[in-house]
């Protein structure tokens, strides 16, 4: 299969969702282009992407095959292990989300709390006495052994919650223990190899996104 553009795999995604949220029914290149306001033929292109035969039906795309064709043109089709880094308010919130805890036990992972195709494997932070004090059923470690967690769990993706001033130090461990990918909680931006994807989540930039919206 030839690369996806990551242009290409945004939309991809898009489309998963909506097909995910469509109550199992078919959703025509139109539906998508009025939903997203991207031409429907861009919405072609990026499907014909796939390289997959009989993806729609005449009434639509069919949700029974074009999402699992997506799933496993984007390598979303296995579970992927990821770690938060920082521990405070931000960290434990998101430790303390559990998601789909049962499903995790049944892959043969017991512990590990699961979001969907993600499963979140362990907890770190430079504090010593806060990992001692949190509960938690994913296991907690402190920052120093990174790498040899991350190695040894192989570890995809992180979570990084840290205080600004520590952002660019965790990140740059993270990266050198293996991590693919890092989701920026702090407004730091870092500073890293391009084998390390990062995609920062900033409340002030989603807060003006919501802000410029039209009201419906």
């Amino acid at each position: 299969m030839a690369a996806i553009p990551p242009p290409a795999k945004e939309r991809l995604l898009r489309i998963m969702r909506i097909l995910e949220k469509n109550g199992g029914r078919p959703l025509t290149s139109a539906e998508a282009e009025a939903i997203t306001g991207w031409p429907r033929e861009t919405i072609r292109k990026d499907i014909s992407c796939l390289e997959a035969e009989a993806l729609g039906t005449s009434s639509g795309y069919a949700p029974e095959l074009l999402i699992p064709a997506i799933r496993k043109a984007l390598g979303l089709d296995r579970r992927r292990l990821f770690c938060i880094v920082g521990l405070g308010r931000l960290g434990s919130a998101y430790l303390n989300f559990s998601g789909d805890a049962g499903a995790a036990g049944q892959a043969g992972l017991p512990g590990i709390a699961a979001w969907e195709e993600f499963q979140l494997a362990a907890g770190f932070d430079s504090n010593v006495n806060r990992i001692e004090i949190l509960k938690s059923a994913v296991p907690l470690y402190p920052a120093y052994k990174i790498p040899e967690v991350v190695s040894r769990l192989s570890i995809e993706l992180a979570l990084l919650c840290v205080p600004v001033e520590a952002a660019q130090a965790s990140a740059e461990k993270l990266a050198a223990a293996g991590i693919r990918g890092i989701l920026n909680f702090t407004p730091l931006t870092l500073k890293l190899p391009p084998q390390a994807a990062v995609r920062n989540v900033s409340p002030v930039d989603e807060l003006r996104a919501l802000a410029v919206l039209p009201i419906k």
